[in-house]
């Protein structure tokens, strides 16, 4: 009975171990998403910044990041962000005039969130000059 419940103790934290190992994505804005609020053309150049740290215990690759149409251009760091370390996606939107709502998909070795995918997105209002 000792060796059994030696073992069964063994792969708990073996198993508790493993589940926390491996690189992690956190992104500091609140729900993954950054609101322009209400800005003028020609006054904001478009770009914002999503920052994001590896809170894990290996290297973070981000792999690709993909928007929802070509009015959105997002960046990616082409360096493994190192555990502890932070990193940054900017996004430029195009400042056409009317609402935002857009969304970026980032693809990565996180283990902390579903296949390594993130979805940021960017909200607003980009109205013309008065």
């Amino acid at each position: 009975m000792k060796k059994f419940l030696g073992l069964v103790v063994m792969l708990l934290v073996s198993a508790a171990s493993f589940a926390q190992s491996g690189p992690k994505i956190e992104f500091k804005a609140k729900d993954n998403t950054i609101d322009y609020g209400t800005v003028v053309r020609g006054e904001d150049n478009g770009i914002r910044t999503f920052e994001f740290t590896n809170t894990g215990d290996q290297p973070l690759v981000i792999t690709s990041v993909k928007s929802t149409c070509g009015c959105t251009v997002p960046s990616k760091p082409e360096a493994p962000i190192m555990p502890g370390k932070t990193g940054k996606i900017d996004v430029k939107y195009n400042m056409n005039p009317g609402k935002i709502s857009k969304t970026v998909t980032v693809e990565s070795n996180a283990t902390n969130v579903t296949n390594g995918t993130v979805a940021l997105r960017i909200k607003g209002d980009v109205v013309e000059k008065k």
